[in-house]
């Protein structure tokens, strides 16, 4: 571990500044943190340097060091996250009021103003103010960032006060439009509602939640609580946050929220959903065994950590650590409490190394699991998994007739749609329904470049050549990335006479393509396209 800032000498500012840039451009955030810290002391006034320092303390989740950085610069020329840490460090020791004018500070780091209701509303609620609550929370605009969030925190907050039936159609809009977060929100009202009494919503809002549900059934029968419920104003503040991030992540607008989940995990160390979310980014950023060392931290009986040992193994397979991998996976499935997600994480591991047979199997024992265990919303995803399993392993009829079996599950879903009708085109059965099929897909999910890469290859199948280019420039453009639409546009370009733009998009294919597809695509480079290399 570094050593404190005061106990880094600086005789060459310039040489601790290169320092410190190397030291985060490798990863080493905390090293850098410090040197830049014990740089911005050794210069006062060098705002920059301490805002530099700062940023990196944050996202190293050296907060002790963050705190004290914090309050040498100007309130004004704070970063979004700093004034964030300040308002946690406030409510965390029982001063919500202390909190509030960091989020009205101004200056040209963001307003943070819009979290004002929520503070003011749990800040009442945990003063058994109920009613001072709820006001506060319908003082936050349509408009605002908060918006999107008010049935949850409403939910949570009629919750705390025992009021079950009151809170029921908040809870349930919140859940709908939880996205990544909805697990850790069914297990949050579940407490909620289970605190109040009320066994029979608690098992409600847990219906239909898939992973984990039958573990989360039991221990709501047996009276016991997941350990995940929102009931206090430094839970509520940190789950926003996570929410926030989340959705920052998704959108891949800006650079990882890093350390804004820092920060949400500083005010709820004990939210293991945000440790979760920390581990993803941080490994994203190749930062493989910080993010294993987070997930260590989170108790083996903590109700998500089936969540925890998801990422651990994905994080280990896409760091090519297979038989870490494989160790954790294999471990969980041998225990007696072993359920669906443990084969199922095996399955994922075992495709990842491409042992597809036995991946195959692991997928079908989670089928059996879940079937013995009555959760079914995830079936048809498993059964999709295995089709595609079996298919690589070169077992079409078993995995055709696992594809049929999820389509009588969910006759509309485009991704079994499009995986049966395409995988028949490419073999030549059944031509004219899987047609269908494709285009049906299409219809549902227009937005997919995989699908409609199925369309236009299936528009190419049929000789329609003109308007198969259209489709798959549409899909090109959507997912440029994807060796096979490139591939197949490529095909069909060629096929028209239109070369240079073929070998263009061959190309873009070999930028991405693997194994069989750029073994085809090189051949193609070289000789055109002939009857032995066009894609299948």
């Amino acid at each position: 571990m570094a050593a404190p800032a005061s106990a880094i000498s600086i005789t060459d500012p310039a040489q601790a500044y290169i320092q410190a840039r190397a030291a985060a451009m490798n990863g080493e955030h905390a090293e850098a943190a410090q040197l830049l810290a014990s740089l911005a002391q050794s210069e006062p006034g060098q705002t920059d340097i301490a805002r530099k320092a700062l940023g990196e303390a944050i996202g190293a989740g050296e907060m002790d060091l963050a705190l004290n950085l914090s309050r040498t610069i100007p309130p004004a020329k704070l970063p979004t996250e700093a004034r964030m840490l300040l308002v946690g460090e406030e409510i965390k020791h029982g001063h919500p009021e202390r909190a509030l004018p960091w989020l009205n500070v101004s200056g040209a780091t963001g307003d943070l103003s819009f979290l004002a209701p929520l503070v003011a509303a749990w800040a009442a609620a945990d003063r058994s103010n109920q009613s001072d609550a709820l006001a506060a929370l319908d003082q936050v605009p349509a408009g605002s960032l908060l918006g999107p969030l008010t049935d949850e925190e409403k939910g949570l907050i009629l919750l705390k006060f025992r009021r079950t039936a009151d809170a029921e159609p908040f809870v349930r809009r919140a859940v709908g439009a939880s996205r990544s977060r909805e697990k850790r929100l069914r297990l949050a009202f579940a407490d909620g509602f289970l605190a109040a009494g009320d066994r029979a919503r608690a098992l409600m809002i847990i219906d239909g939640m898939g992973e984990g549900e039958f573990a989360a059934r039991q221990r709501i029968m047996a009276g016991k609580m997941s350990g995940q419920a929102i009931d206090s104003l430094p839970k509520a503040l940190g789950e926003v946050l996570t929410a926030f991030s989340a959705d920052l992540t998704r959108m891949q607008r800006s650079a990882p929220p890093v350390g804004l989940v820092q920060v949400a995990r500083y005010i709820d160390p004990q939210d293991s959903s945000t440790t979760v979310l920390l581990a993803l980014l941080l490994a994203d950023q190749k930062q493989t065994d910080d993010a294993l060392a987070l997930l260590k931290t989170v108790p083996q009986n903590d109700a998500l950590i089936s969540d925890v040992r998801d990422v651990q193994a994905r994080v280990l397979a896409n760091a090519k650590r297979y038989d870490e991998a494989y160790q954790l996976a294999a471990a969980a499935t041998i225990s007696r409490d072993a359920d669906a997600t443990d084969f199922s994480r095996l399955a994922d591991v075992l495709e990842a190394m491409k042992r597809h047979g036995p991946a195959a199997d692991a997928y079908g024992r989670a089928i059996a699991l879940s079937q013995e265990h009555g959760v079914k919303s995830d079936l048809w995803t498993l059964l999709l998994l295995r089709a595609g399993a079996l298919e690589e392993a070169k077992r079409w009829p078993e995995a055709k007739a696992a594809l049929q079996q999820a389509l009588t599950l969910q006759p509309d879903q485009p991704l079994l749609l499009n995986f049966l009708g395409y995988a028949e085109l490419e073999r030549g059965e059944n031509v004219g329904s899987a047609e269908a099929m494709i285009a049906k897909a299409s219809e549902l999910a227009p937005d997919n470049a995989s699908i409609t890469d199925s369309l236009g290859w299936t528009e190419f199948k049929r000789g329609k050549v003109d308007q198969a280019i259209v489709t798959l420039e549409k899909a090109a453009e959507s997912d440029p990335d994807q060796a096979e639409i490139q591939e197949h546009l490529g095909d069909a370009l060629y096929k028209s006479g239109r070369r240079y733009e073929a070998r263009f998009a061959w190309n873009a294919a070999l930028i991405t393509a693997e194994d069989e597809i750029a073994v085809r695509v090189k051949a193609k480079l070289a000789n055109g396209l002939t009857p032995s290399n066009a894609a299948p």
